[in-house]
């Protein structure tokens, strides 16, 4: 079986709804994933957007949400989840708000692309605290066994 990830909110390659949005009630969207590999001991997922600050002339790649040690028994996050409601030994890391959590597409010009990318790792990363995405990059490094993509894009109407 592949890994997979997809959202009952938007499918790869179309838009986010604005309700997971800062023009929403920037809330995370609903995550589902299936054929983690044999071995998997934890997931970490990561949440960018590479086309910050203008798709025209991106500078850097803004984090919106990064997630490390989800068990390898968990299949899912609910719409909105965040500290207490994640899985038992979930950890959140810094997004580029630096503050831990979900932080949603805010885009100042242009149509974005966010990469939500999931990763099955053959250990539990040690616990970085609400470390930044290149940390836990650092920690996952050698330990990847397969990783999945979601890609939503959005656009601001104002």
């Amino acid at each position: 079986m592949q890994f997979n990830l997809t959202s009952l909110a938007f499918a790869d390659g179309q838009e986010i709804p604005p309700e997971y949005t800062c023009d929403g009630d920037d809330i995370s969207p609903p995550l589902a994933w299936e054929g983690s590999p044999p071995g998997t001991q934890s997931l970490a997922l990561i949440l960018d957007d590479p086309d910050a600050p203008d798709p025209k002339a991106p500078k850097m790649t803004w984090v919106h949400w990064v997630l490390y040690n989800l068990p390898p028994s968990c299949t899912h996050l609910d719409p909105g989840v965040q500290g207490s409601g994640l899985p038992l030994g979930a950890r959140e890391g810094l997004n580029d708000w630096r503050r831990p959590g979900y932080g949603g597409p805010c885009p100042p010009i242009g149509r974005h692309r966010y990469f939500h990318k999931l990763y099955a790792l053959d250990v539990e990363l040690p616990d970085l605290g609400a470390a930044p995405k290149s940390v836990v990059e650092e920690a996952m490094a050698g330990h990847i066994l397969a990783e999945a993509q979601l890609v939503g894009t959005y656009q601001r109407s104002r």
